[in-house]
């Protein structure tokens, strides 16, 4: 699906209590909430995610990875085996293991927006330095520190990558990441919402001032409200897990949400509910107790 397609709401005002409500879907973020500090998924979780599957309750695995840092849960894929990444900017088929993931939606950020967010940002928040996220490209700007395990495929500034003719110009742009050295984290993700507007939607899921940028109107929620539109799922049949500032609009959405335990503050008071840290399996206490009680 490109930026003109229409979009589902992801913004909804409470109905039925929504713990009366069976669950159809389970949407749980990664990093920090399904995976352990050490990047596992541990054998309880493993157990209460097929579990889930075998009960008729689809798993969505919903992130800010690109598709191809998914090698963590493909071992873990259990029926239609989609996830969505990049923050809501693609859907991913997993069931092709390491490598082979197929794109089935793609939700792009337009080179001039991209282009308009870098420089409303460099005018905002002078020092701050990018990279550019693609559907299997990555290029980074030469100051952009290695925060990444990958080595980029070009270094440029980023007024090049982005350019209608510059490196990867035949892939959509999935986001773009800003990084900047000395400005705390929340302070620079308000800073930036500020100034880039509606040009762009802009979060964070790192502990570090490293910001996601996406389309307008890109983010998780919408990504999975419009998988679930799809599948005739309402929001209150969704259960949700997170723990950062980009699954807070998620976790409003979603029916039933639960922040963890080493959640950030904003993602608590977005939450219904709370469950405990990611390493001590929070996600997989919930759904166990869920599947009790059908």
């Amino acid at each position: 699906m490109r930026e003109n397609d229409p979009v589902t709401s992801a913004t909804r005002e409470p109905e039925t209590p929504a713990a009366d409500i069976p669950p159809r879907l389970i949407a749980t973020d990664l990093d920090g909430t399904l995976l352990r500090d050490d990047k596992s998924v541990s054998p309880r979780t493993v157990a209460a995610l097929a579990a889930a599957e075998e009960a008729g309750i689809e798993v969505f695995f919903v992130t800010g990875r690109p598709a191809r840092w998914m090698d963590v849960v493909s071992d873990h894929v259990h029926g239609h085996g989609l996830a969505i990444c990049g923050n809501g900017a693609a859907v991913v088929d997993l069931h092709g293991g390491p490598g082979a993931h197929r794109f089935v939606k793609v939700r792009a950020l337009a080179r001039e927006n991209a282009l308009d967010a870098v420089r409303l940002l460099r005018e905002a928040a002078p020092g701050t330095v990018y990279a550019v996220e693609q559907t299997y490209g990555f290029h980074q700007e030469p100051d952009y520190p290695k925060l990444h395990m990958e080595i980029p495929d070009n270094l440029a500034p980023a007024e090049e990558l982005l350019a209608e003719d510059g490196p990867g110009a035949a892939e959509p742009v999935l986001k773009i990441l800003a990084y900047h050295p000395s400005i705390e984290p929340d302070a620079f993700l308000t800073l930036s919402r500020l100034a880039i507007g509606d040009r762009a939607n802009v979060t964070r899921s790192s502990p570090s001032a490293l910001l996601e940028i996406s389309g307008p109107g890109v983010s998780k929620a919408s990504t999975l409200a419009l998988c679930c539109a799809e599948r005739g799922i309402s929001h209150e049949q969704v259960v949700a897990f997170g723990d950062m500032p980009n699954d807070v609009e998620m976790l409003t959405w979603a029916g039933q949400s639960y922040a963890m335990g080493n959640a950030h503050p904003d993602v608590i008071a977005a939450a219904s509910g709370q469950t405990v840290a990611n390493n001590d399996d929070g996600v997989a206490v919930v759904i166990e107790r869920m599947l009790e009680r059908l």
